[in-house]
């Protein structure tokens, strides 16, 4: 008398997965680390191309970003040059003397802020779970730099 008919709904997992997108099985949020869910060639395999493929893009996109910066410096040096633009010295140094001393300041605690204290540790935690995975990204990446 008085007990309350409980129904409960079953979840089946199997289907619950197919409908999922890949990378949410691989990189779901606290999913444990990958030497959990991968044998060790899988674990360099993934971390091998993923690592080329970010040396790769990171490569040519340093390129550009090298050529952009250099012909954007020259380009202003150039109509600095022709009389096009007048560059205030006096200010660049001063901005310059006040950006260094900020600089000085920031550095002379030598105190990490809590926040990115914690971001350090988990990226350090990541990296000691996934020993196999870290180490096949590295080399991928120093290849796909070459």
């Amino acid at each position: 008398a008085g007990a309350k008919d409980e129904t409960f709904r079953v979840l089946d997992l199997t289907e619950y997965t197919k409908n999922r997108p890949w990378w949410r099985k691989i990189f779901a949020p606290n999913s444990g680390s990958s030497a959990e869910k991968y044998n060790v060639a899988t674990q360099l395999v993934i971390g091998g191309v993923t690592g080329w493929c970010t040396g790769f893009i990171f490569q040519k996109v340093g390129k550009l970003a090298a050529t952009a910066v250099g012909g954007g410096f020259f380009l202003l040096q150039l109509a600095n040059h022709t009389g096009y633009v007048k560059v205030d010295w006096n200010l660049v140094q001063r901005d310059m003397d006040k950006a260094k001393q900020q600089l000085k300041f920031h550095t002379s605690g030598n105190k990490m802020p809590p926040e990115v204290k914690s971001k350090v540790d988990e990226v350090i935690i990541f990296l000691k779970k996934n020993v196999v995975l870290t180490g096949g990204f590295a080399g991928g990446f120093l290849l796909g730099m070459a």
